[in-house]
């Protein structure tokens, strides 16, 4: 079997070994680094796999498909965004990752991409952006799988009867027997109404709620945050933070 290793303290490596004839799969563009006795070919992994994978997620049609030909060998492979990586093993558990969590699997994991069911709930929260936790993907098979979460990860355990609420821009991996529901909010408004306006004022968006008994994979960061905040800095020229630092973006030297 491949071996896998999380090799580094601050946005870590994945560090991938590989005898004669093993093989794994990983997400487009996470190959950093390999030796000559490893092949890397692209590949679609079914088209309407891959479209829904590139819909939900912005990903690639492509996978990076990589195999030791010549002989044994290693890998350095690394996710899309700076933060943390855990190995899953699946085979007695079977896991569900968010959109755009997947970094790299071994060839007998599988994953197929799923999209929760829509009720009005959910067409009020697609039309005001929130989009998150209607699109993940199932793995299912025998081997190592590797996910990604921005900033640090966590694991929490759900126990039958406490139910954990979490935002879903900081789930990254959940047990499948866990259930889930898609949310507009914490509170227990039972009016659709209260909820959408509950969600809106403050600021807190779609949660996922769990119960059951199993584990989630949390990241302490919010990607779609972090990217508006990328983008307001660099739209303004230059931002102020709270301790006073000055950011300047594009800002020529005056003589």
């Amino acid at each position: 079997m491949a071996q896998f290793t999380v090799t580094g303290e601050v946005d870590p490596f994945l560090h991938v070994s590989l005898q004669q004839g093993e093989k794994i799969y990983c997400e487009s563009n996470a190959m950093v680094m390999m030796e000559d006795t490893l092949d890397l070919k692209g590949k679609m992994g079914g088209f309407g796999q891959a479209l829904m994978r590139s819909f939900a997620n912005g990903e690639s049609l492509f996978q990076q498909h990589i195999e030791a030909v010549r002989g044994a060998g290693d890998c350095l492979l690394s996710p899309v965004l700076m933060g943390g990586m855990q190995i899953l093993d699946v085979g007695t558990n079977s896991y569900c990752l968010s959109d755009g969590a997947f970094v790299a699997a071994e060839a007998n994991v599988s994953l197929v991409s799923k999209m929760e069911k829509l009720s009005v709930q959910g067409v009020l929260m697609s039309m005001f952006g929130q989009a998150g936790g209607f699109f993940y993907s199932q793995a299912s098979g025998f081997g190592k799988l590797v996910v990604s979460g921005m900033g640090s990860l966590f694991t929490l355990d759900v126990e039958p009867n406490k139910d954990i609420i979490i935002d879903n821009a900081h789930v990254v991996a959940w047990d499948s027997q866990l259930q889930h529901k898609v949310s507009l909010s914490t509170g227990q408004d039972t009016g659709l109404v209260n909820r959408l306006v509950n969600s809106v004022t403050s600021g807190e968006g779609v949660v996922l709620r769990f119960s059951g008994k199993g584990k989630v994979v949390i990241c302490s960061r919010n990607k779609e945050n972090f990217v508006k905040w990328i983008a307001s800095s660099v739209g303004s020229g230059s931002h102020s933070n709270s301790s006073g630092f000055n950011f300047n973006f594009g800002a020529g030297n005056g003589s």
